[in-house]
């Protein structure tokens, strides 16, 4: 996408009212534009591959097929659009099930209109709209016990991720083996919830040296952003769920 290019957005939902309601939004913006709508999971899969959008808003419950199914298969097939989730609740399983499946952020519903517009934005940049703290308090809620989501079998739509039994720490992942020492300790940091200038803080390093080691990690561990490689680092278990009481 070229600078001057406007954000190339796909509407992802069953009810036409909010897909209207979404549009309205987002075609106020110059810098924004809407390339298609698609009522159910298929369509989208369908219209990702037909019209290569940038940034996809995703419902999670709907016929056919599900938005967490349909942002899985988006992501495995390599398709270069983001994937924003739009959940009921910041902290529930749907919100889960949708970054492990490759979304790159979730937002509420009822959210309001300047916050989608800048959500959409910094996701068609490549950064991650929900902050790593929140998105490490999601992980410690729905991995804990079983690291496969929440107790009654795993989040909606979503599959074990390794199939370790309940409190057996997951293998750990050879990719790590091409992190360096420095590399693996700012994982952990942005694991913790860390911003970049609180990791900057404790290494003693300078910002842009810190998003440098980010950019590496993601590119030597195949992640698309920031809150895939948290995610990432419960799954491999580089990260142990902390206790409950927050």
């Amino acid at each position: 996408m070229s600078e001057t290019a406007p954000i190339r957005i796909l509407l992802v939902d069953d009810q036409p009212l909010l897909r209207m309601g979404f549009r309205l939004i987002l075609e106020g913006e110059d810098d924004l534009g809407i390339v298609g709508e698609a009522f159910d999971g298929a369509e989208a899969i369908r219209q990702v591959r037909e019209l290569a959008p940038d940034v996809v808003l995703m419902d999670v419950r709907m016929p056919v097929l599900d938005g967490i199914e349909a942002t899985r298969a988006i992501t495995k097939a390599g398709a270069n659009a983001r994937i924003i989730i739009l959940t009921t609740f910041d902290l529930d399983e749907y919100a889960f099930a949708g970054l492990q499946a490759g979304a790159s952020a979730f937002l509420l519903k009822d959210v309001a209109p300047a916050e989608l517009i800048s959500a959409v934005r910094v996701v068609a940049s490549g950064d991650a709209v929900v902050a790593p703290r929140i998105t490490r308090r999601l992980l410690e809620t729905y991995v804990r016990g079983n690291g496969n989501g929440p107790a009654d079998g795993g989040a909606p739509g979503q599959e074990a991720s390794g199939g370790a039994p309940a409190g057996v720490r997951p293998a750990r992942d050879p990719l790590l083996e091409d992190l360096t020492p420095r590399e693996t300790e700012m994982l952990g940091a942005m694991a913790e919830g860390l911003s970049n200038a609180e990791i900057a803080h404790r290494y003693f390093l300078s910002e842009a040296t810190v998003k440098t080691h980010v950019r590496r990690i993601l590119t030597k561990l195949h992640l698309r952003d920031r809150v895939q490689a948290v995610v990432y680092a419960y799954e491999t278990g580089l990260v142990v769920p902390s206790n409950p009481d927050y």
